[in-house]
C-alpha cells in the first residue's frame, strides 16, 4: 500500500487499479470483503504477542495457590487486567480455559437442574449438570474461570459453594485435574454488585491485583510475563510439611483467639479471614512455599490472602521468631554467636539474650550476655545495643564486678545516647518554630 492509497479519495478522479495481489479481491469476493480480511491481518498482527520469564510476585503468587489446588479470588478494579491475566496463565499451563460468568446464570446452574427421570420413587430425581461441567469432565482438566463473582446475586453465591469446595456441579465430580479461580470487583466499583458472602469468601485465597507499569508498557509492545508453575525441590517436601505444621500449630497455640475470628463488619466478612478452614490453607500454601524456595513477599501475599491481614503478619513474626538463634546457645559461647543479619531480627535475637539471662540471673550468665553484645558490635549496626546494653545493665548485682567487655560498649552506647538526644532536640526547636510561625 503505497501513501496516496491513505489520502482521502478525490470524487472526480478514476478509481485506482488494485495491481497488488495482496489487495486485490479474491474471485468472487466483494470489495468491502476484501477490506474486512485485510482487517482481520491486521487485528491478528496486534493480537500477536509473546512472553517471557519475567519476576513477577502476583503472577508467582497466583501460580503457587494454583499448583496448591486452592480456589484463588483475584480482586481488582474494572479493566486492571484479571480476566487477561487467567487467559495467558491457562495458556502458559496448557490448561483449557472455561470461562463462566457468575453473575448472568441461575442457581441451578451450579446446584444442577432436577431431572425426573422413569422411576424417581427408585432412582430418585438426579441433577443434571451444566454443559460447561460436563465438557471439563470430559477433558479431565482445565482452569474453571468464575468471572464477575461480587455481582452475583446471594442465591447464586449459596449455589456456588459445593463448586468452589467439594468440586461438584450438581451430581456431577469435576475431576482433580480441574483448577478454580475466579475474579471479582470491589463492590463500589462493581456493576450492581453485592458483598460475597462469608461462606464463600472463606473458601477462596483472596489476592488483590493491581497493575504494574514495567509489566504493562512492556505488554502492550508485544510482551508478557510467562506463568510457570513453581518448581518443587524433592528432597525439601517432607522437610517443608513438618516446617509448615510446626509453624501453625505453634502460632495457633500461642494466640489460640485467632483460630477462628468472623469478622464484624460486612465488607470484611468478605475478605480473607481466619478460621480452622483458612488456616488449612494456609498452612498448605506455606508447605508450598517452603518447598519452591519463594521470597517472603510472595509468601505474605498468600498467607494474608488466605487468613486475612492482621493474622497472617502476626503468622510472618512467628515465622521470623522461628529463624532466631536460641539463646542459651548464643551464651555458652559468645564468641562464636551467629546472628542475623537483618536488623529487626538481630535486635530480637538480643533481647531474647537479654531476656534469658533475666529468667536466671547469674553473674557468669551476665557477663556472657555482655560478650553477646560484644559480639553484635563487632559484627554489626551498633544502635541496635543501647536497648539490650540498658536492659542488661540493670540486671547487676551489686556484688558483680563491671566485666572489661562494658568498657568496649560504653562509648558506642553514649554516642548512640547523645545522637537520639539531638534529635530530640532538633525535633523540639523545629516544632518550636513551627508554633511560633503559627501565631
Amino acid at each position: 500500500m503505497t501513501f496516496s492509497t491513505l489520502l482521502p479519495a478525490d470524487p472526480s478522479a478514476p478509481a485506482p487499479a488494485l495491481s497488488s495481489p495482496a489487495l486485490s479481491s479474491p474471485a468472487g469476493a466483494s470489495p468491502a470483503g476484501s477490506r474486512l480480511a485485510l482487517a482481520g491481518d491486521l487485528l491478528a498482527l496486534l493480537r500477536t504477542t509473546t512472553t517471557e520469564p519475567r519476576p513477577d510476585e502476583q503472577l508467582e503468587a497466583l501460580t503457587l495457590a494454583v499448583a496448591a489446588d486452592l480456589p484463588v479470588l483475584l480482586w481488582g478494579e474494572p479493566g486492571i487486567g484479571k480476566t487477561a491475566a487467567l487467559t495467558q496463565l491457562a495458556a502458559s499451563l496448557d490448561l483449557p480455559l472455561t470461562t463462566v460468568i457468575a453473575s448472568v446464570h441461575e442457581p441451578t446452574d451450579f446446584s444442577g437442574l432436577p431431572v425426573v427421570g422413569d422411576d424417581p420413587e427408585v432412582l430418585g430425581v438426579p441433577m443434571a449438570p451444566p454443559q460447561w461441567a460436563v465438557e471439563l469432565v470430559r477433558a479431565g482438566r482445565g482452569l474453571l474461570f468464575l468471572d464477575e463473582l461480587s455481582t452475583a446475586t446471594p442465591a447464586v453465591q449459596a449455589a456456588l459453594l459445593r463448586v468452589v469446595l467439594e468440586r461438584r456441579v450438581g451430581s456431577l465430580q469435576l475431576p482433580p485435574g480441574v483448577r478454580i479461580v475466579a475474579a471479582a470487583n470491589p463492590r463500589a466499583s462493581a456493576a450492581d454488585g453485592w458483598e460475597l458472602s462469608p461462606p464463600l469468601a472463606n473458601r477462596f485465597v483472596h489476592l488483590y491485583w493491581v497493575h504494574d507499569r514495567e509489566v504493562v508498557v512492556r505488554g502492550l509492545g508485544g510482551v508478557w510475563p510467562r506463568a510457570e508453575l513453581p518448581r518443587l525441590a524433592p528432597e525439601r517436601l517432607t522437610e517443608a510439611v513438618a516446617f509448615a505444621r510446626r509453624a501453625v500449630c505453634g502460632f495457633l497455640e500461642a494466640r489460640p483467639t485467632l483460630i477462628h475470628r468472623l469478622p464484624t463488619s460486612e465488607t470484611r466478612r468478605g475478605g480473607a479471614w481466619p478460621s480452622p478452614r483458612s488456616w488449612e490453607a494456609a498452612l498448605t500454601l506455606l508447605a508450598f512455599g517452603t518447598a519452591a524456595g519463594v521470597s517472603r513477599e510472595v509468601l505474605a501475599l498468600l498467607v494474608r490472602g488466605a487468613v486475612g491481614d492482621g493474622p497472617g503478619l502476626e503468622l510472618l513474626a512467628h515465622l521470623d521468631r522461628m529463624d532466631l538463634p536460641d539463646p542459651e546457645t548464643l551464651l555458652a559461647d559468645p564468641a562464636a554467636a551467629e546472628l542475623p543479619e537483618r536488623g529487626d531480627l538481630r535486635q530480637a535475637a538480643l533481647e531474647a539474650v537479654v531476656a534469658a539471662v533475666g529468667a536466671r540471673p547469674e553473674r557468669a550468665r551476665w557477663e556472657a550476655g555482655w560478650a553477646v553484645l560484644v559480639r553484635a558490635l563487632e559484627t554489626g549496626a551498633a544502635d541496635l545495643l543501647v536497648a539490650p546494653a540498658t536492659a542488661l545493665a540493670a540486671l547487676r548485682r551489686d556484688d558483680w564486678e563491671v566485666p572489661e567487655a562494658v568498657e568496649r560498649l560504653t562509648s558506642v552506647v553514649g554516642l548512640a545516647r547523645r545522637a537520639d538526644r539531638s534529635v530530640e532536640r532538633a525535633a523540639a526547636a523545629a516544632g518550636s518554630r513551627r508554633t511560633v510561625a503559627g501565631r
